[in-house]
This record gives structure tokens, sequence and C-alpha cells, in this order.
């Protein structure tokens, strides 16, 4: 088991508003407290956020921080990935989320990339090793995969590809990751796989979102939530306690780091990694 305390990095999503702008940037920050490793910016369906995406880690860099931004293949050609890392070369980003992603409604499959291993190739062979390489990992299993064993050999193959480190999708049960860090030292695979952290401040926002994503609620989790009906305050103290104590078993676990989905805000990561002793 490590006994240092692991590194911790943030994640945003690029705002749609002149008052969201403004808003992230007091959100960033205060998060800049927690001394971050790195901030990554989300890459809308398609790349249907690629402009905002760019214009905030504009930001973050001019900042003095370490912004990465997220990249994804699925509706893409070659010519334009190629301008869009040659983009990012120009603007000093030096690390990448390399993912597949998710075609925009109405769209059929497109484009000259299947999965985020061709991803990861394709940004090797053109840049070397310019750019930091993060890739998505699933504990719980990727909600498209075949199975658990094929889930696992697309992480491998990611890895092969070039990839220097992973982020986990979020989840609640630190077995799982724990399981999936067993099964991936087997393989020899030996990159940092970095838990991804929520943060529980809306009942209903993490149903939505894990209903789209596969992330697995344990039930009793569950239905303390669902307990609480509109008691704000309650499912905030209870996701608080959730949290923190499923960061302190990754932390005694020996996890690298901890990657935190701010849903740009500051509180709760603040008071989280308050709770940690990290602040």
């Amino acid at each position: 088991m490590q006994t240092q305390e692991p590194q911790l990095s943030v994640e945003f999503f690029p705002p749609k508003t002149a008052e969201g702008v403004e808003k992230l940037r007091v959100v960033r920050q205060q998060l800049y407290a927690l001394k971050p490793e790195f901030c990554s910016v989300t890459y809308g369906a398609g790349g249907s956020t690629q402009e905002g995406t760019f214009a905030s880690v504009r930001e973050i860099l001019s900042e003095g921080a370490q912004a990465a931004s997220h990249i994804s293949c699925i509706g893409a050609t070659r010519s334009s990935m190629r301008q869009t890392l040659e983009t990012l070369r120009h603007m000093g980003v030096t690390r990448l989320v390399a993912l597949r992603g998710d075609l925009p409604s109405g769209y059929g499959v497109g484009g000259e990339f299947q999965f985020a291993k061709d991803l990861v190739t394709f940004i090797r062979s053109e840049t070397g090793d310019h750019f930091h390489i993060e890739v998505a990992a699933y504990p719980e299993v990727h909600p498209q995969a075949k199975s658990p064993a094929a889930d696992l050999k697309a992480f491998a193959n990611k890895v092969q590809a070039g990839a220097n480190s992973a982020i986990t999708q979020y989840f609640f049960n630190a077995d799982a990751y724990f399981r999936f860090m067993d099964e991936v030292g087997q393989l020899g695979i030996q990159v940092p796989v970095v838990p991804g952290i929520m943060p529980i401040t809306s009942s209903t926002q993490l149903m939505r979102f894990s209903e789209a994503c596969g992330a697995e609620i344990p039930r009793w989790i569950r239905l303390r939530l669902q307990s609480f009906g509109d008691d704000v305050a309650s499912i905030r103290a209870f996701g608080l306690d959730v949290v923190t104590d499923l960061c302190d078993q990754l932390r005694l676990f020996g996890a690298p780091a901890l990657h935190f989905y701010s849903m740009n805000q500051s509180a709760p990561t603040l008071e989280i990694c308050r709770r940690l002793g990290l602040v």
C-alpha cells in the first residue's frame, strides 16, 4: 500500500452561457487551492462543444494551471483530427483525454475511427510523445461491452496503442475498482489507473447520469437518496459522507490519484478534500 497522498485532478465541462463562463472562472480559482495536477475539459458528442472546450482550456492554461483537453474520435476524419491535434499543440496543450465518444443525436455511424485505441494510435503516429494520453477505464464494465473480458481487452488495447494512464468512470463500490486493478495487473498492465470521483449533490441528476453511462448506484445508496425526497441539505450531507468514505478506501488501497467530476461546482469537491485532509 502507498502512504503518500494521492495527486488530485478536476474535470469541468464547457459552459453554454456567458454567465456560466464567469461562474466557472470563480469555481476554478477556488479549486486551484487543491493544487490539481491538471484540469480537464469535456468534449461534446461529435465535437459539438469544441469551441467551448478549447476556450476553457485556453483560460486554464492562461491561469497557470495544466490543462487536459478531452478529444473524441467518433464521426471524425483523419484530416479533421490532424487539424485538431495541431490546434491543441499550438495552444500549449500537452495532455489529452482520448475517448471514442458518442455521436450527436440524429447522426449515423461515421468517421474514420471506430475505437479509442484507433485514436490513441493516430495521436502517437502524428505527434510522437508530445502528449500525455489519458484513456477511459470501466471498473463496472462499459455499458456497450459484449462481456467483461471483452471490455478488459479493449482497455488493454488502448494501453498497448500508447496510452500513458487512465481515468475510470465514476463508481460507488470500491470493490469494483479493486477487482479491476487485480485483473489489469494480471495482464501485465502497469499504467496508473485513476479513480473517477462523482460528488453527490442531486439525487435526480445522479440517477439520470448513472442510467446514461452505466454506473451502478448500490441499492442502499439509491434507497437512502430516495428517502430524502426534495431535502437537498440531507442529500448533500449524505453524499459527502458516502463519497469521502469511498475516497478513504481508495487512498488506503493505494490509488495513485483522485479525479473529481466537479460538475462546474467547487464546494462539494473542496469539502470532500478537506475531510480527507488534502486541503
